[in-house]
């Protein structure tokens, strides 16, 4: 097996990366990483070419011999590469795909952008057959075009592919970071700006943790997944026979409730409160799919990842970078 990564750099490549590399002995695989900006040393396990996706010429040296691809290269809010990588990127890599005579299955990472998450109001829990409803921006938009195109694809040349739908995906320290009042906060929203000068200084000072509601004071439920259970999906995906052509929801098995996330750093830290109103709103995603056909089961909930977050120490050569808002 030769596993083209693509967004190798990032906190989901590298996890994968150094994963499938203590498996190697086990299962041999090779990796083939596929970085832009940033590289990775190269082992015995994993080569590295650099390139842009948005170049067919690279697409097609990236996919020699390649026997699997996942596909995580993306954009966020950023208009002017969004297409040529996002959109542009993804076509010319299905486009060798589809002609390599050694591939056999494309999984995609997805996101749940591509229903909205918490900016649109759902009547139900989100299953893969929700709708697709980009929220306002250039990001949700392209997250509903790789869906689309992959899906297309299948349809169009038969190509073995798999999407797996993640929402917010957290590791290390992140989650602790998506609750700061300061210019340290990671994502969205971004608390400071919600509340006064004033109340802002006075919660960083008093480490107060946010309770996000909607407008009528209900606690916000918002989707989330740890880096290390999006991996496990991500490994059965590979090779599970069940998985060709298919749709999964990649999430914790209930959303961060904030008003549980308020209650428990109350209770075991000792933070104080400050519910912020907002114009978001409650999704519930559905992950029955992926465990009835997969076998995956998350391990975190949200106790274990606020827990993790909150109890994790970052050694001097792992500073905190931040290369995208959320």
């Amino acid at each position: 097996m030769l596993v083209l990564v693509t967004g190798a750099t990032g906190k989901v490549g590298q996890a994968l990366i150094a994963r499938m590399s203590r498996a190697a002995a086990a299962q041999p695989v090779k990796i083939r990483a596929l970085c832009h900006n940033r590289v990775l040393p190269e082992t015995e396990t994993l080569s590295v070419m650099k390139g842009s996706i948005a170049d067919r010429a690279v697409c097609r040296a990236a996919l020699r011999d390649v026997t699997h691809v996942v596909h995580l290269a993306t954009c966020k809010e950023t208009p002017e590469d969004v297409m040529d990588v996002t959109v542009k990127g993804l076509f010319w890599l299905l486009e060798e795909f589809r002609e390599s005579p050694s591939a056999k299955r494309f999984v995609l990472i997805g996101g749940d952008a591509a229903v909205g998450h918490f900016f649109y109001r759902h009547p139900a829990p989100v299953t893969e057959e929700t709708p697709h409803m980009a929220y306002p921006g250039c990001y949700a938009l392209s997250k509903v075009l790789e869906e689309v195109m992959l899906q297309q694809y299948g349809i169009q040349y038969g190509i073995d592919w798999c999407c797996l739908r993640a929402p917010w995906i957290m590791e290390k320290d992140d989650f602790r970071h998506t609750l700061s009042f300061g210019d340290d906060v990671f994502g969205g929203p971004d608390w400071k700006t919600m509340v006064t000068p004033e109340e802002a200084e006075a919660c960083r000072a008093r480490g107060a943790v946010p309770l996000l509601e909607e407008a009528d004071g209900t606690p916000v439920k918002r989707n989330f997944v740890h880096v290390d259970d999006l991996v496990e999906a991500i490994l059965l995906a590979l090779t599970a026979t069940a998985a060709r052509q298919r749709l999964y929801n990649i999430c914790m098995d209930e959303p961060v409730d904030y008003q549980i996330v308020a209650d428990h750093l109350a209770r075991t830290r000792g933070l104080p409160v400050k519910p912020i109103r907002s114009p978001y709103v409650s999704t519930w995603m559905d992950n029955s799919r992926a465990k009835a056909e997969l076998g995956w089961r998350p391990v975190y909930d949200t106790k274990k990842l606020i827990d993790a977050a909150w109890d994790y120490r970052r050694s001097p050569s792992d500073p905190r970078r931040v290369w995208y808002p959320g």
